[in-house]
């Protein structure tokens, strides 16, 4: 596994952001991490599968969620980390230019976007692209310390499948709209197709549609047992 601390800050090209529960990774997340790279000549983009990013409020769970794609309801629960980590790791690995990064993972309690940022410029890089998706940009004043997110990186938007730029009320001044043809593909989508026996073949790399077989991920509704896939 690589971890942006053995990266070595490139003096220019900024350091891209992907986070997300990533269960499971898919090729929608793939894609846009490719078009927000080439977009920006990024040096790298870091996945960072979450630890525990949500905020309880009352039955209903609001969560950091960062991409589209990696929200659960109230009555689902995320795959083990180790599972969501052995995906992404698996999703991941033909493309250089792509890391996995596993520090929300092991942080304890809740995950804040703001705290890996900041980890991430006391380790040099201080040119960091946050990708996220619209419904997130709009939602960022209700996450922690939003003001710094904002001095700590430059945010790259996903827009909502065939929604108009000009229609994305983007409440946010410092944000880039990342160029790319519209992939409407969810975890959530490949999940109830996982659990209803239907094919997700070419939605996952064929390295992660085989964990989730072997792992019998998503089959009841339910995640794996706690260390399954462990990596």
């Amino acid at each position: 596994m690589s971890h942006s601390s053995s990266l070595i800050p490139h003096p220019s090209a900024p350091l891209a952001l992907l986070g997300g529960t990533f269960d499971p990774p898919h090729v929608g997340h793939l894609f846009l991490a490719e078009c927000a790279r080439h977009q920006f000549n990024a040096d790298r983009v870091l996945f960072l599968p979450a630890g525990d990013p949500y905020k309880k409020s009352g039955s209903v769970l609001s969560a950091e969620c960062r991409v589209l794609g990696t929200q659960h309801s109230a009555l689902s629960t995320p795959s083990p980390a180790a599972d969501r980590l052995a995906m992404t790791a698996l999703a991941i690995s033909d493309n250089p230019a792509f890391t996995l990064d596993d520090r929300e993972t092991r942080r304890s309690g809740p995950t804040y976007t703001v705290d890996t940022l900041e980890e991430l410029h006391a380790e040099g890089h201080t040119n960091l692209l946050l990708i996220l998706g619209q419904d997130a940009v709009n939602d960022l004043p209700t996450w922690k310390n939003p003001e710094r997110i904002l001095e700590l990186a430059t945010i790259a938007v996903a827009l909502k499948p065939w929604q108009p730029p000009e229609q994305s009320k983007i409440q946010n001044p410092k944000s880039e709209i990342i160029e790319m043809p519209p992939v409407a593909i969810s975890s959530t989508l490949i999940r109830q197709r996982v659990s209803a026996g239907e094919p997700i073949r070419y939605l996952v790399p064929a390295a992660v549609e085989a964990y989730i077989r072997e792992h019998h991920l998503y089959r009841d509704g339910s995640p794996s047992p706690a260390g399954t896939g462990a990596l």
